[in-house]
């Protein structure tokens, strides 16, 4: 939960399905209104003096000027607080926006960072570049290393930042031995937690100290609007954190934070059909010829399936797929130009299908990638299952057929 007066009190005896419609929120704050009203305000006015200094020596939890937050970012924060399991959420104007700001306010020059090899790879170009600039030094590390990540742990450590399932691999962290062993040696946790959202993975519970979520993907939920978040349970952090994003100038827009609210009432609702769909269409790709391996944690044989079934609370639809060796970037172009159904695009999380080759795209710095053959990376929507393994299949004819 956050302090903000609009978060409707506790509701932590309501199992997630249910606080997902009701957090957030009150109507009776809003003339019985069900949605929170859309504030698009800049400048926040004061009938006196003495108003305007009480707002500002409260400007992280009140409404003080646009970039700081206006109700309707105060509403999506509150709720996205609860459903993480926080206390505190910094909405941003997108995912790595998100990411920078938790890293920029966490670290400075001398600093050392442990990063996750199978990160997303923008979150890897600001730490190699913006984040090098800063003097800040980054090391790379296997996903799978679990408490072993301690022996990588210098005096100048001071984040460890995790990303589980990993971007494009799809490896699953102990990310609850990783926070252990990091918080044993003095140094904070942070979680990129987009694939599991709010819901699927609990934070907090595993010993997380900030959770970032690209709500642009499944918390908008209709591929219409960018938008971060930033979870948090220690208010010294949540501080820091909102200081920095006000001092870069990340401002929420009153409509994107609008859109995020509409998408995270039906968020379960939409993960109820995408998960298991999206297992659905994975098995059916474990059987076909001209797949080596399917990068789903949700399946028996995934090498992360232990920790996922420890762990999360379900599946999303996106997940990885292996081609065996052999076809040429042509034949692979063939099978996705053609597709119906599956649209290409570098987002996902939103309620239609997507699908990206991700051949070119893997990046490996800490662990070597030995995979030869092409890779791509589905997101399943709200399609019927049926219908896009029809379309997979009729793309898997056009890639044996431009290669024969």
């Amino acid at each position: 939960m956050t302090d903000s007066p609009r978060s409707g009190g506790s509701r932590t005896d309501f199992r997630p399905e249910t606080r997902i419609v009701h957090a957030g929120h009150d109507p009776r704050d809003h003339h019985g209104a069900v949605n929170p009203p859309v504030y698009h305000a800049s400048t926040i006015t004061f009938p006196t003096v003495a108003d305007l200094k009480r707002s500002y020596a409260r400007r992280f939890d009140d409404v003080y000027y646009g970039r700081y937050g206006t109700p309707t970012t105060q509403a999506l924060d509150a709720a996205v607080a609860e459903l993480e399991g926080g206390r505190w959420c910094v909405s941003v104007g997108s995912g790595m926006a998100a990411v920078s700001v938790v890293l920029m306010a966490l670290l400075k020059a001398g600093d050392h960072l442990l990063m996750v090899d199978s990160v997303y790879w923008p979150t890897r170009h600001f730490c190699d570049t913006l984040l090098a600039g800063m003097g800040v030094r980054t090391t790379y590390y296997d996903p799978l290393i679990g408490a072993g990540i301690a022996d990588l742990i210098e005096p100048e450590t001071r984040l460890v930042f995790t990303e589980s399932p990993g971007s494009l691999t799809f490896e699953t962290q102990d990310v609850r031995a990783i926070a252990e062993a990091a918080h044993a040696a003095g140094a904070l946790v942070a979680l990129d937690n987009t694939w599991a959202t709010p819901i699927l993975f609990r934070p907090f519970d595993n010993g997380v100290d900030l959770s970032i979520q690209a709500a642009t993907k499944y918390i908008v939920g209709h591929s219409d609007a960018m938008l971060g978040t930033v979870t948090m349970t220690d208010r010294a952090l949540f501080e820091r954190v909102k200081l920095v994003a006000g001092q870069v100038g990340h401002a929420v827009g009153a409509d994107e934070a609008y859109l995020g609210l509409r998408g995270l009432r039906t968020l379960s609702a939409r993960l109820r059909q995408q998960g298991p769909a999206g297992l659905e269409v994975a098995r059916w790709l474990q059987g076909r010829p001209e797949v080596a391996r399917v990068l789903h944690p949700g399946l028996p044989d995934d090498p992360g399936h232990g920790l996922w079934r420890r762990d999360f609370a379900g599946v999303c639809g996106l997940f990885g797929v292996l081609l065996t060796p052999g076809p040429t970037a042509e034949a692979v172009a063939a099978m996705l130009d053609g597709m119906r159904l599956f649209r290409m695009g570098f987002s996902w999380g939103g309620y239609e299908s997507l699908i990206l080759d991700t051949t070119r795209s893997i990046t490996r710095t800490a662990t070597p990638w030995t995979h030869d053959g092409p890779s791509l990376r589905l997101h399943v929507g709200l399609e019927d299952p049926a219908d896009l393994i029809a379309d997979l299949e009729a793309g898997f004819a056009r890639l044996t057929g431009a290669d024969g």
